[in-house]
Formats: structure tokens, sequence, C-alpha cells
């Protein structure tokens, strides 16, 4: 009986463990004003990005979360008030997780300062011993004078080939804990499970 209880306990265990997942950290930073909701477009930070196969999947995910928010996509090429611009890196490394990233409204910087980094359009293999970092960057602007009204960041990590690790499900993940409680905390970064 006593190892029929053990055994339930740690298949429990070992269950939750893969529920959770790894974590993301999410920090966010607004002008401290109401965001209109309406019409808006979802743009890849690279233009050269518009059309890759790989940014129109992170735009639907992105383009999904807003319309959970209230927001409308603007249809085809219309180019509306309010724009989302949208970056994601994946960073192959070995070792801890780290993060070596940060920005302030308006004055971000999209940079990756880790090894062997790359952006929507572009693929790097990584190595079966390393991890895989994925960052999601949204920066919602007003088009008639490039002001940054909000911005996000979603980070995680996990092991390379993990099915955690796979781009458009990450992606997915970090857009709904960047979006959650929106607009959030000005300049607080979060942890999301």
């Amino acid at each position: 009986m006593r190892k029929l209880m053990i055994a339930a306990m740690v298949g429990t265990l070992t269950l939750a463990g893969c529920a959770s997942g790894p974590s993301t950290q999410v920090t966010r930073f607004h002008l401290n004003q109401p965001i209109a909701r309406g019409q808006i477009s979802v743009e890849p930070l690279l233009p050269a990005d518009r059309n890759s196969p790989e940014f129109q999947t992170y735009a639907n995910i992105v383009g999904g979360q807003l319309a959970q928010l209230g927001f409308t996509e603007a249809p085809g090429l219309a180019k509306s008030e309010q724009v989302a611009v949208v970056q994601v890196d994946r960073a192959f490394f070995d070792g801890p997780p780290r993060s070596s990233f940060s920005f302030g409204i308006g004055g971000g910087s999209f940079g990756y300062h880790g090894g062997g980094g790359a952006s929507v359009g572009t693929t790097v293999a990584g190595k079966p011993s390393q991890n895989v970092s994925t960052r999601l960057i949204v920066q919602i602007k007003r088009r008639s004078d490039s002001t940054t009204v909000w911005e996000g960041r979603a980070e995680t990590s996990a092991k390379f080939g993990a099915p955690e690790s796979q781009p458009a499900d990450t992606v997915q993940r970090l857009a709904a804990a960047m979006f959650r409680d929106f607009p959030g905390v000005s300049g607080r970064t979060i942890v999301v499970k």
C-alpha cells in the first residue's frame, strides 16, 4: 500500500512539473494613459519580413491576442493609425538561462545580445545539448507621430528540441502572458507560469 501511495505521489509531482512548463518573464511599459481600442495593423520590425510565412504565423498570434482586448485588425494592406510592431528573437546557448536585454518606453533597443541569435525570417540551428531562448517584443505605436504608447517583452527558455521550445507554440504562450491584464503595470517585470 505504501509503495502505491509513493508511486502515486511521484506520478502526480511528475505530471505537475510537466504541466507547468517553463516560466515566462514579462515586462511592459506604457504612458499611464488610456490606450484607445480600434483598428490596428500588425507589422514586423523589419519590413523585409512582412511576407514571410514565419512572420505571418506570429502576426496571427499577436493579432488574435489584440482582438481579445478589443482591437480590430486593419483589413488587407490598410494602414491604421495604430500599429503593433512585432519582433521575435530566438537564441541558442549553453548553460543556464540568462537575459541580457533592456528597454524603456520609446527608446527601446530590439537588439539581442546573446550568442547565435535569430529573428523573424532567419533560421539558426541549435544543438541538442543547448537551450533556446525565445523573446517576443511588441510595440503599439501611433502611426501619425511614431509615438510608442505601449511596449512589452516576454521571454522564456527551454531545452532545444523539447515540445515547449517549438517556435509557434512558444510565441503563443509568450503573447498570452504579455497581454494578460493589459496594459499591465508599467516598468514591472512579472513571472508567468
